[in-house]
């Protein structure tokens, strides 16, 4: 202990105030030692060169004939340990200092004239002093203070390095968080946000001053760090970010209330419209429900204008993430379920926004969170009504510019359909399922599409192989009211010709009435087999025909031609009438609705 005290009496003597008075003792102090040189003269240079950059530099002999460096004292080994972590992970001192407690110090050498050529082993003790004795006890002598070491002075106009380092070192930990808050609002920081400067943080501070013109030193100086902060709180008040918490729908969000203000409820939505010609419209997603309430949700917010076909999307056990842009609106969706409530929310806003919206974007992720166990009343509003008729009240649902249906032709997905207008299509979805047009004979009318994620078909096609004549029963199976049912419906007649309207060998014309949603829909004879598929009416403008007319491309002329490009069709081998309802399963089974999406 006596090269403790020593060095405990030296630090007092040099002016520097690390120790605490606890009563009739001295607290343990500690040092973090982050270097040692051979020689007093390598000591003083080393010392002299870190007292740069850190004002509580001490510099000590050693009694293994090595002269320290040191920062400190601190109050306790834990305050020491815990800034020599912060001062590592920034990279800011040697990862090999540590911290010491003193026992090796002798003789301080640094600051420069701080040394004490006479040390007490230990502060005398204090007798205890009765009131009276107090009162009368002459005044106690003062010595002098130390002079402190001379250091030349910093123009006051001019912040070196050094000292942007000093001031660096005195931030607390909020402040240094409001640093890389900041450096995250400005986009070049994505790091933890966790008051520890290391060389993610150095390199964004590095990349801030080489946008802003400044000599990138890693290093805000603090009219650089003023700077900074003051773009931000500047930017952030003109977007009006502000966290509220919207009770009906039990969420808290930052909100830029600047761009948006409230407008209405209409379960699951809290609506926000734009504010002052902005553009920007928010909607909180608050409801109960389960997973096929997520996934339902999942598949009608993809029908909105608001969120346009193109960009990722995301879908998981628990929540999705919706990513849609166009040439006129982007827009972000999020939604989670968890205890039996579904919350998120939609951020739209122009194109052009991009930029200055990332980063309402960032802070709306950031600070979104569900309070408490609730969920948006329906009775506030419309409530929402997930069908095929009205999906969204209040919101405009985007329609495809055609749907049609088609039929399964392999046990992977491919789809069977008819080809016409398929190629003007920027988007082909079959029952919500993204496709690629595998090929298309246009000459027969007939074209295949393949899922580009893997589909478990209920039933695949079987098509008939034995000859049937005119005046055979026969069912169409087709999307009929592809807005208002979500099944095919079957429409029945019968077999009238072998040829098309022009005489075509590889059509038929059917007696049965049908609607433009069943095109592309298998035709099937009384045993469930298919014998054809449903073309578009192809009538011209200026002909009146039959209402009850249609026309099919057979199943003998699909087949070869179907076998060419890899898609071989089943054979059936079916026989005896099927009852209605029977031929309805399989239609149901086998019949799925194509939409094309501009």
């Amino acid at each position: 202990m006596k090269s403790v005290r020593r060095a405990i009496s030296a630090v007092v003597g040099a002016g520097l105030t690390g120790m605490i008075w606890t009563g009739l003792a001295w607290a343990e102090p500690a040092w973090i030692q982050i270097e040692a040189r051979p020689s007093l003269a390598a000591g003083e240079e080393r010392a002299r060169d870190w007292a740069r950059s850190f004002p509580d530099v001490v510099g000590f002999a050693m009694n293994t004939g090595w002269y320290a460096i040191t920062l400190g004292p601190f109050d306790s080994p834990e305050t020491a340990q815990a800034k020599m972590r912060l001062l590592r992970s920034e990279r800011m001192i040697p990862l090999d200092s540590y911290v010491s407690d003193g026992s090796k110090f002798g003789q301080q050498f640094w600051p420069v004239g701080a040394g004490l050529s006479a040390v007490p082993e230990a502060p005398a003790p204090v007798p205890p002093v009765t009131p009276d004795a107090q009162e009368n006890a002459p005044e106690p002598e003062t010595a002098a203070p130390a002079p402190a070491a001379e250091t030349a002075p910093e123009p006051a106009s001019v912040e070196t390095l050094s000292r942007s380092r000093q001031l660096e070192a005195a931030l607390t930990r909020d402040q240094r968080m409001d640093i890389q808050a900041a450096l995250q609002w400005q986009g070049v920081y994505s790091g933890a946000i966790d008051g520890a400067f290391g060389r993610g943080t150095r390199g964004s501070i590095a990349a801030w001053q080489t946008a802003q013109g400044f000599e990138p030193t890693g290093v805000l100086s603090s009219a650089q760090q003023a700077q900074l902060l003051l773009t931000v709180a500047t930017e952030r008040k003109a977007l009006g970010l502000t966290l509220t918490e919207e009770p009906e729908s039990g969420i808290a969000i930052e909100l830029p209330l600047g761009l948006v203000e409230f407008d209405h409820y209409d379960p699951p939505f809290v609506h926000y419209r734009a504010k002052d010609g902005s553009g920007v419209t928010v909607l909180l997603i608050s409801q109960q429900g389960d997973q096929n309430a997520l996934f339902g949700l999942y598949d009608v917010m993809q029908t909105l204008e608001i969120v346009p076909m193109e960009g990722p999307r995301n879908r998981e056990r628990d929540g999705f993430t919706l990513t849609g842009q166009n040439a006129q609106i982007h827009s972000y969706t999020q939604a989670k379920l968890a205890g039996g409530l579904i919350k998120g929310f939609t951020l739209v806003y122009p194109a052009d926004q991009e930029a200055r919206m990332a980063r309402v974007l960032a802070a709306m992720k950031a600070s979104f969170k569900p309070l408490g166990g609730t969920a948006l009343d329906a009775t506030l509003g419309k409530p929402l009504a997930v069908d095929r008729a009205d999906l969204l009240s209040g919101l405009n649902v985007r329609h495809p510019e055609f749907a049609h249906s088609g039929f399964y032709v392999d046990d992977k997905g491919a789809v069977l359909t008819a080809a016409a207008g398929l190629d003007t299509c920027a988007r082909i979805t079959v029952e919500d399922q993204d496709v690629d047009l595998a090929f298309a004979d246009m000459d027969l009318g007939i074209a295949v599409l393949t899922p580009r994620k893997p589909l478990a078909p209920a039933r695949v096609a079987a098509f008939q192989t034995a000859a049937i004549g005119p005046g055979s029963e026969v069912a169409v199976a087709g999307f009929s009211y592809p807005e208002s049912l979500s099944a095919p419906v079957l429409s029945f007649g019968t077999l009238s010709d072998l040829t098309g309207l022009a005489g075509e060998v590889s059509q038929a014309r059917l007696a049965a009435r049908v609607l433009p949603g069943d095109v592309g829909g298998p035709v099937l004879d009384t045993t469930g087999a298919v014998i054809g598929m449903l073309l578009p009416d192809a009538h011209a403008p200026d002909k009146l025909l039959p209402g009850d007319l249609a026309v099919a491309v057979q199943s003998a002329a699909m087949a070869p031609a179907l076998a060419e490009r890899g898609f071989a069709p089943l054979a059936s081998d079916a026989s005896g009438a099927l009852a209605a309802e029977d031929l309805a399963e399989i239609a149901q089974g086998l019949t799925v609705q194509i939409a094309c999406w501009k």
